[in-house]
């Protein structure tokens, strides 16, 4: 029997985040990639295996799903560091991005090597196979897209090869998948808020009631209206507004007005919703507000983001609650609060622990795979016994 492992991944606009096993592994990754040489210049290198490995991801990617594929890519922070780093561009499919794949690679490769499920063989490989549960703005379900992705990951190999990363250097990572979930993430939040990870029901009053839920991420926005326990298929809507073009602009404007360049759009978003020193940079070793440039940029997208909820709320009249879910949920929150109370005051709610609403996605796919799984195992138990009474 092949060990398999449970991974749920949200490979969001902002980060990966993702949950192995039963919960005992999990990682968060910012999603930037970069290209790069096989052999990197480390200052230090003695020292190489001292540092962080999520820091330092440095790693080959081969994979028949890749578009460009056998390349060399830093992960995550150590890609921040570069100048010709990506991010996914406002307008681009999840699906269709080399970006989307190579980031839930990076993933399973660590996790392979850094949990005990898997053992590697003399030559430093390990083939880990997973059952994996993750999923897509509902914009693409609607259109057929979740069926081409699973294809793209079931029936190949796909391979992790760790090149200058501290304690893996060396090793490669084959992926094989025994079966991929592809869920639609406005369900996945609805999961979310009536399952615990027991997977036992809770928020009973939820169950029975229409209710919406705005997940606003960093390339788009879905509203999910759920009736019935499904999300309604016709009403749901996707639209192509995110968080990263005004990050992106909040970049530009601190770099045109203040001189400083931050490295990517996790460093603003840092910047606006840290604990200390909130809206505030560093300026030639001086402590300096940049909440003029913040607020007016914020302001207008949840202006937006408000028009939405009116619209699907106007269409959608008798539902109860809309809960506001994602990275950019806790980016704009105050903003929407602000606007909901001096125009219609809509029956809202945000997730006040920012980093539940950030990791609802995954651990959402996190039930839903398990639920699979088991719902699995009991209906091959129960062929089993019906083949032994036959017998």
């Amino acid at each position: 029997m092949t060990n398999t492992r449970i991974a749920a991944v949200d490979v969001g606009n902002d980060a990966l985040k993702a949950n192995f096993g039963k919960m005992e592994n999990e990682l968060y990754i910012p999603n930037v990639v970069a290209q790069d040489m096989e052999d990197r210049p480390v200052i230090g290198i003695e020292e190489l295996n001292d540092k962080e490995v999520l820091d330092n991801i440095h790693i080959r990617v081969h994979s028949p799903a890749l578009e460009e594929n056998n390349v060399v890519y830093r992960v995550g922070n150590l890609a921040t560091k570069t100048t010709n780093s990506t991010e996914l561009d406002p307008g681009s499919s999840k699906s269709e991005e080399d970006q989307t794949l190579i980031m839930l690679f990076a993933s399973l490769a660590l996790d392979a090597v850094e949990s005990e499920a898997f053992k590697a063989a003399k030559n430093d490989t390990i083939d880990a196979n997973y059952i994996l549960g993750t999923g897509l703005p509902l914009r693409e379900v609607k259109e057929g897209k979740d069926v081409g992705y699973r294809s793209q990951l079931l029936g190949s190999v796909h391979q992790v090869e760790f090149l200058v990363t501290p304690k893996h250097q060396g090793k490669k990572v084959n992926i094989k998948f025994d079966e991929v979930k592809v869920y639609p993430e406005g369900f996945a939040a609805y999961v979310n808020l009536i399952m615990d990870n027991e997977l036992k029901v809770i928020n009973k009053e939820l169950i029975n009631k229409q209710i919406l839920i705005q997940d606003i991420g960093g390339l788009s926005t879905d509203i999910a209206v759920i009736r019935n326990r499904n999300v309604d298929d016709d009403k749901a809507q996707g639209f192509n507004l995110g968080v990263s073009e005004s990050l992106e602009q909040i970049r530009e404007e601190i770099r045109s007005k203040h001189g400083v360049e931050l490295d990517s759009r996790r460093d603003v978003v840092d910047i606006i919703t840290r604990k200390n020193d909130r809206h505030h940079i560093m300026v030639k070793g001086s402590r300096t507000n940049v909440h003029d440039i913040t607020d007016h940029i914020l302001l207008e997208l949840a202006k937006k983001e408000y028009r939405f909820l009116r619209n699907v709320w106007s269409k959608n009249s008798q539902s109860e609650i809309c809960y506001f879910v994602g990275g950019g949920s806790a980016v704009l929150k105050d903003y929407i609060k602000a606007l909901n109370n001096k125009l219609d005051g809509f029956n809202i709610e945000f997730f006040e622990d920012e980093s539940e609403s950030i990791w609802m996605m995954a651990n959402a796919y996190y039930k839903l795979i398990t639920d699979f799984v088991n719902k699995s195992a009991k209906n091959v138990k129960k062929e089993e016994e019906t083949t032994a009474k036959t017998k």
